[in-house]
């Protein structure tokens, strides 16, 4: 196995990168880049902190993150499993990354910047959903938007439902969790459970 760790290695085989992928960054949120923003509703969440790496999937019944000004994006942090693996990190780490998706779309926005995490009530206030504040927003500073090459999602086909696999044939988070824990756990009775329960705290 050959291993590249060499910049100048990389750039022999891959060779410079086109006009338009430069041209493309912006620093803060262009007319453009605030469209394509307030049209995803899912993004991931890429983190970093002592213990390594973390990329969490993100979600909203709307938007996904809001613009506070041209410099700043806000994501309320809603109910999940209070791991905090996203935001452990940007406690010690302040450098985050989103990539956005738009249901439909080839095109997928990126933001790297830094975060902080806020629990000032207004803010607080400002995501209410169905009378439930998030326990925190991460605040996102901008440091470049763009957008990433359409290539990936069109090869994954990533919205073509006649080529969707087949998952009913894979494992259940309940069977993943039986397994895991082997004897005394009852992975049908969470399965059975689940869509309730997330209906109940999803906000």
């Amino acid at each position: 196995m050959t291993i590249l760790k060499d910049i100048a290695e990389l750039e022999q085989i891959y060779g410079p990168p086109s006009v338009a992928s430069l041209v493309k960054v912006a620093t803060l949120i262009t007319p453009e880049y605030r469209a394509w923003i307030a049209s995803s509703n899912f993004c991931a969440l890429a983190t970093v902190g002592p213990e390594g790496v973390d990329a969490s999937p993100r979600g909203d019944v709307g938007e996904v993150v809001f613009e506070l000004d041209a410099q700043t994006l806000a994501m309320p942090d809603r109910r999940g499993n209070n791991r905090m693996d996203s935001l452990r990190n940007i406690v010690c780490d302040g450098r985050v990354a989103l990539m956005l998706l738009t249901k439909g779309s080839d095109i997928v926005t990126r933001v790297n910047g830094r975060a902080e995490i806020s629990v000032a009530p207004d803010l607080l206030e400002r995501f209410v959903v169905k009378g439930k504040q998030p326990r925190s927003v991460i605040v996102i500073h901008i440091e470049e938007i763009y957008f990433q090459c359409a290539r990936a999602v069109m090869r994954a086909g990533l919205w073509d439902v006649e080529n969707w696999p087949n998952i009913s044939a894979l494992p259940s988070a309940g069977q993943i969790l039986q397994a895991q824990k082997a004897e005394g756990f009852d992975g049908d009775a969470y399965d059975k459970e689940w869509p309730e329960r997330a209906k109940g705290s999803m906000w």
